[in-house]
């Protein structure tokens, strides 16, 4: 049976950064049924729940404190892209909007809930890593 990458706020893992979760009965369903594997790229690069609000500005990613974060979102990025490979996972669906996990839209920098096309450093490199990616 094929794995499916999972964001784990998705699946009700509360890791997102204000400690709360997202949780999606499908996903939830796919986690509890053992076909789907959660990650949180933000907690794999050591990043710590709660923690500061973060987006994309530009190829960096800074918190609402302006703190430069980049380099621990790449980090978690590159731990979800080993884990994907080690579970010969082919698909991901990822929280929408999210500056890891976002594809497609993110918000814009201005930490105004404005979005513009783009993708989060994970659903980014998953993708050109050739893993399907879907939001939620």
């Amino acid at each position: 049976m094929e794995k499916i990458l999972v964001s784990a706020c998705l699946a009700g893992f509360p890791c997102r950064y204000d400690g709360s979760a997202k949780a999606d009965i499908e996903v939830v369903d796919l986690v509890r049924d053992g076909r789907a594997i959660p990650i949180c790229p933000e907690q794999l690069a050591g990043l710590p729940t709660p923690r500061a609000a973060a987006e994309i500005i530009g190829e960096k990613v800074f918190t609402n404190t302006g703190e430069d974060i980049t380099e621990s979102f790449r980090r978690g990025a590159e731990e979800t892209l080993k884990l994907a490979r080690q579970f010969g996972c082919r698909r991901a669906m990822l929280k929408s909007k999210s500056p890891s996990c976002g594809f497609g839209k993110v918000y814009d920098g201005s930490f105004s809930g404005k979005l513009i096309d783009g993708s989060g450093l994970t659903a980014k490199l998953l993708s050109e890593s050739g893993i399907e990616i879907e939001t939620i």
